[in-house]
């Protein structure tokens, strides 16, 4: 069945991202224990991801939590938005913008509260693919079948008419499992040859 649809990634593939240290940084200046702050945050963390509370509530939540004040906690989160966001792979971008022309192109990604106001006006994502799905907005996320699914359906294509690429195995799976021709991001020469290898193909 020919390919009518090339889903993306978006941290680790479309944004090349490197943990910057910031939970670290922060657990140094307020005194806390390695690995404390995340403890302290997880269920918010966990929470934003699915869009179960809002970008205020995960302010409110850092400032009792981690006792900082409302410009410490906006200071905070800019780091946070910082690491997040990481850096554009150019590259890769230009290929998706590319490919508008050829088949319908959509984004997946686990995302958290804010993320899509945050990478338009990072990257103007919005602009580069015809679908976005945020995790936090449609409250699910990969390896959840029922979200890959949700993308499908909102570009008008089945499952086997989908190329997916990710770069976490667990997502590929998952993918896979639910019909999709999936690829397991190692770099963009790689990625780029094996989606035009299945879009011949078809």
């Amino acid at each position: 069945m020919a390919i009518r649809a090339v889903v993306f990634d978006i941290g680790g593939v479309l944004e090349i991202t490197t943990d910057l240290g910031v939970a670290e940084q922060w657990e140094n200046r307020l005194g806390l224990p390695v690995g404390e702050l995340d403890k302290r945050m997880f269920d918010v963390w966990a929470a934003g991801s699915i869009g179960a509370i809002t970008e205020g509530e995960v302010h409110r939540a850092v400032a009792d939590r981690l006792g900082l004040t409302s410009q410490h906690v906006e200071t905070f989160m800019a780091d946070i938005w910082k690491q997040y966001l990481g850096v554009p792979n150019t590259e890769l971008i230009e290929y998706a913008r590319r490919l508008r022309s050829r088949c319908h192109t959509a984004i997946l990604s686990n995302s958290f509260v804010g993320a899509r106001e945050q990478e338009q006006a990072a990257y103007g994502f919005e602009d580069l693919v015809g679908r976005i799905v945020y995790s936090h907005e449609v409250g699910m996320s990969k390896p959840d079948p029922r979200i890959y699914a949700l993308t499908c359906a909102r570009l008008g294509v089945l499952p086997e008419e989908t190329v997916f690429l990710d770069d976490v195995g667990g997502f590929v799976a998952g993918a896979r499992d639910a019909g999709i021709h999936a690829i397991h991001y190692q770099n963009n020469t790689q990625a780029i040859g094996e989606i035009e290898k299945l879009l011949t193909a078809s």
